[in-house]
C-alpha cells in the first residue's frame, strides 16, 4: 500500500535574490543568494520521484482491477435484470385437446439457453366464455414453456379455458458460456 510523504518547501531568508556575474564571452552567470535557510525542504531526487511513481503505477493498477470487478458486476446484474412479456394464449380445440402453443420472440437475444421463464396467469376465459381475474378455477391447467433458443421459446396451456393472458418475465441467459480450446468443457477426471 502506497505511504504518503509529506513534502516540505524549502525556505530561505531570501526569495528570488541572485549574483549576477558578466562572463567573458559575454554571457550572464547567475548565482543563488539564498541567505540564511529556514526549512531545508524535501529533496527533489530519484528516489522521492520514483516513490511518486510507484503509487501513480498502484493507483493505475488498483482502478484497472477495480473497473474490472465492476464490469463484471455489471454483467451479473444485466444477466438477473429480466424482460417482461404480456401474452395471450387461445384454444380453439375441444377439451382435452389443446392447441395454445405459441412461439415467443425474446425482445434481447441470450448468450445462452440457462434463462428462466416465470409465469403468472392473470387471466383466463373458461369454455363458457366467463372471464376470471387470475385463474381461481383452474382452467389455465398447466403452463408449459419449451425449444427454449437463444432469440424465443415457445409456451402453451393445458387446461380447457378458450384464451389465456400471461405475464412473463426472462431472466438470465446473459452470461456467455465458456469456450473450450477443443469444444469440450473438462470433467475434471482425469484420464477419462
Amino acid at each position: 500500500m502506497y505511504s504518503v510523504r509529506k513534502w516540505v518547501d524549502r525556505v530561505t531568508q531570501f526569495v528570488n535574490r541572485f549574483k549576477e556575474t558578466n562572463n567573458s564571452d559575454g554571457s550572464v552567470t547567475h548565482e543563488r543568494v539564498d541567505g540564511e535557510v529556514l526549512t531545508v525542504g524535501t529533496a527533489q531526487s530519484a528516489e522521492n520521484f520514483n516513490h511518486m511513481e510507484e503509487g501513480i503505477l498502484e493507483g493505475s493498477l488498483l482502478l484497472a482491477e477495480h473497473t474490472r470487478v465492476m464490469n463484471e458486476h455489471c454483467r451479473d446484474i444485466e444477466a438477473m435484470t429480466g424482460e417482461m412479456h404480456l401474452i395471450y394464449l387461445y384454444n380453439s380445440a375441444k377439451y382435452p385437446a389443446n392447441n395454445s402453443k405459441k412461439t415467443i420472440a425474446l425482445k434481447q437475444q441470450r448468450n445462452n439457453t440457462d434463462y428462466t421463464v416465470n409465469v403468472r396467469v392473470v387471466s383466463a376465459v373458461m369454455p363458457n366464455g366467463v372471464a376470471l381475474d387470475g385463474d381461481p378455477a383452474g382452467t389455465a391447467g398447466n403452463i408449459i414453456v419449451t425449444d427454449k433458443l437463444l432469440n424465443g421459446f415457445k409456451i402453451a396451456y393445458t387446461g380447457n379455458a378458450k384464451e389465456v393472458t400471461l405475464e412473463v418475465e426472462v431472466q438470465g441467459g446473459m452470461i456467455p458460456v465458456p469456450e473450450y480450446e477443443d469444444g469440450v468443457a473438462p470433467t475434471g477426471e482425469e484420464g477419462v
